[in-house]
């Protein structure tokens, strides 16, 4: 559904002898197979938007091809648009129009007849929970049924392929939740491929078959969130020792078993490979050392130490923000200042 090779995206900034090239996109290769969920994961000002904005052919990239859904996004843009759903970060809906008259218009905006739009927007209504929501608008909706409106004007002309940006950014725990669940079914009961960019890492890790990791315009990784935690050295164990004087004892005995190992107060912490068959021995050395422990801690890899392994850098769901660096949430050719590609 997705095939990018070399995909490049280069703006200049400022003007005469100061304009300078920034290359937001250094010549990323990427597959996506039908029927597929993708994560397309990414610290801030890595590329992740510039790159989504490309393959929906709202930039034109400076160098490389994609073929989306069949058809080469600088060539056919208008074929790929016909062909993909795109739900932005910010939505699409008018606040002030009523609900149902929305979607009608994105429906008839692809060709299709005003009775076969209301059919089918009718039905995306039950099926994502704004049923009595028809008539109302957008600006009288909660967060949650608003975004499952982006989704529905998304979905009404039927694409096989869609793109999700950003999709609960700004939702509370109960509206991502549910949210989640429509995405799943996107696939399960649609049988859509599923693009989707997000800073939430527990939303990745839910959703996706495979996550693809960009960094500074190329791509890092790609491989299933359970191979990618493999990569990391271990599970993290977290010795919280009784008395201060046993800490330098305890460093010894965990860096016997243990990499990156590393004291912060009575807290001694090191990767460990198989924890869970190492930590009974661990143990009798400690006792046998006569160091107390007030708590042991033993964390599985997550995505975020994947992060953190792979670009030296974290993304955590407490630090989601807008990625301003490589125009998450505005047009790229207007963030950088005198911009062109």
């Amino acid at each position: 559904m997705i095939e990018a090779r070399g995909l490049v995206q280069t703006f200049h900034t400022g003007q005469g002898r100061k304009k300078r090239p920034v290359h937001a996109v250094s010549g990323v290769d990427l597959d996506v197979a039908e029927g597929e969920v993708v994560g397309f994961l990414g610290p801030n000002g890595a590329g992740k938007t510039t790159t989504l904005r490309m393959l929906v052919t709202l930039l034109k990239p400076t160098a490389g091809t994609a073929r989306v859904a069949g058809y080469d996004v600088a060539r056919e843009p208008a074929q790929v648009r016909r062909s993909i759903g795109y739900v932005s970060q910010t939505g699409g809906v008018f606040s002030s129009a009523r609900a149902g008259e929305e979607v009608m218009d994105h429906g008839m905006l692809y060709g299709l007849s005003r009775s076969q739009v209301e059919t089918r927007g009718r039905e995306l209504f039950e099926q994502l929970q704004l049923d009595g929501l028809w008539e109302r608008m957008p600006k009288n909706m909660s967060g949650g049924q608003k975004r499952r409106l982006d989704i529905v004007a998304g979905l009404i002309h039927d694409p096989t392929l869609v793109f999700l940006d950003e999709p609960t950014t700004g939702l509370d725990p109960q509206a991502r939740a549910n949210l989640w669940e429509h995405i799943a079914r996107l696939r399960s009961e649609r049988g859509a491929t599923v693009f989707l960019t997000t800073h939430y890492l527990d939303e990745a890790d839910v959703l996706s078959d495979r996550i693809v990791i960009i960094d500074q315009g190329r791509i890092v990784a790609s491989d299933t969130a359970d191979n990618l935690k493999a990569q990391v050295s271990g599970d993290l164990v977290d010795l919280e020792v009784a008395a201060d004087g046993q800490v330098a004892v305890a460093r010894d005995k965990l860096a016997s078993i243990a990499t990156q190992v590393e004291v912060e107060g009575r807290h001694v912490r090191g990767r460990v490979q198989r924890a869970g068959r190492a930590i009974p021995s661990l143990l009798r050395d400690l006792e046998a050392a006569e160091v107390s422990l007030d708590s042991i801690e033993v964390a599985r890899p997550t995505l975020d130490d994947v992060f953190l392994t792979l670009t030296g850098r974290s993304l955590r769901d407490a630090e989601a923000a807008p990625d301003r660096a490589d125009g998450d949430g505005a047009d790229p050719e207007t963030e950088l200042e005198g911009a062109s590609s």
